[in-house]
């Protein structure tokens, strides 16, 4: 058994063939040994080189809502009144400490996605943008059908 740091990714791939070929080793053995120790090895080398983000808190608070097969309802009396309810989860309104506080003990979401700072959603191409692309289009062809008439 030679292990040895991993350090790029050609050492990841080896690293991750061998926790295939020892995959299911009994504890105890040589090769559970080794495999514990790969594994602890490219969780490491995961965490540094690919991190996963947060995920936004309305999306958490939406996604525990649906797990437990709940609607925003639900939330009536842990983050306020309906219409506080409503703000927040249309990100109009920012979660207080004290909402945080609440969601982390009533519906066990972590703090620390709760704590960040909400996501706004990515905008479509509002409308004004597209009816002004379709005026200037339509001026672009007017006018060369006036220029063709002459």
């Amino acid at each position: 058994m030679e292990i040895s740091p991993i350090k790029t990714e050609s050492d990841y791939a080896v690293a991750m063939s061998r926790i295939e070929a020892v995959w299911g080793a009994a504890p105890g053995t040589p090769e559970g040994d080794e495999l514990e120790v790969l594994v602890t090895l490219v969780e490491a080398y995961e965490r540094r080189h690919y991190p996963i983000d947060l995920p936004d808190p309305v999306e958490a608070i939406k996604f525990r809502l649906e797990q437990d097969g709940k609607d925003y309802r639900a939330l009536i009396g842990v983050i306020g009144q309906r219409t506080r309810v409503y703000e927040v989860m249309r990100r109009a309104r920012p979660l207080s400490l004290n909402m945080i506080r609440r969601l982390h003990s009533q519906l066990e979401i972590p703090a620390e996605v709760l704590i960040q700072p909400t996501r706004k959603p990515a905008r479509r191409t509002s409308r004004s943008m597209s009816t002004r692309s379709r005026s200037t289009a339509r001026k672009a062809v007017n006018s060369q059908v006036v220029h063709n008439r002459r």
